[in-house]
């Protein structure tokens, strides 16, 4: 079950990276978490893009049918040791994940292999979750959990997430909340049925 998640996972992420355009391509390129201009150039070919809203984006994959929204960070601030720290990593991304019958998923991929064993907190408000990691990525433990951080993070302004690296970084980015009850509005009515 586990590994047909992973898959299922790092089939999304890449999709979602041929896809990414506008709002999200320019907060990537701003952040410097795309790695360079071929990667921005993929980025601005998608073909499952259907809808931009703010800091947002949705996509829409029909076999399986998956919807889900998608936005990159608008800060990242790498330390280790209590320090700022100049480090390499990939892609950032949190998403939602819709498949029909189903509810959203919340999933959330740093850009590196998270310390094993660790988790990755996500503060929302002031209320504060916990989603547990395997390899890149990290996401709830429970359907109950996501429902709990959807409407969290509806509710919120921002989302900040933090987590540690296999060697040791410690991680905050922090992602708009601008548009995202719109993009989960359009990626459930998407995948209703």
């Amino acid at each position: 079950m586990r590994q047909r998640r992973l898959e299922a996972l790092e089939n999304m992420t890449s999709r979602i990276l041929r896809g990414i355009a506008g709002p999200v391509a320019l907060a990537l390129a701003v952040a410097g978490t795309m790695a360079g201009s071929a990667t921005l150039a993929r980025a601005q070919e998608s073909t499952n893009r259907v809808a931009a809203k703010t800091d947002w984006s949705v996509f829409v994959e029909e076999s399986p049918k998956e919807c889900w929204g998608v936005s990159a960070p608008k800060e990242t601030v790498n330390t280790r040791d209590g320090k700022p720290a100049q480090v390499s990593r990939g892609d950032i991304l949190l998403f939602v994940t819709f498949r029909p019958g189903k509810a959203g998923e919340v999933s959330f991929t740093g850009g590196y292999p998270f310390a094993g064993g660790s988790t990755v907190e996500m503060d929302v408000g002031g209320t504060k979750y916990s989603l547990f990691t395997d390899g890149e990525w990290a996401w709830s433990g429970s359907a109950e959990d996501d429902a709990r951080i959807v409407a969290a993070l509806k509710a919120g302004t921002s989302a900040i997430l933090t987590a540690r690296s296999a060697r040791g970084t410690q991680t905050r980015d922090t992602f708009s909340l601008l548009g995202f009850t719109a993009a989960m509005d359009e990626a459930a009515r998407r995948c209703a049925s």
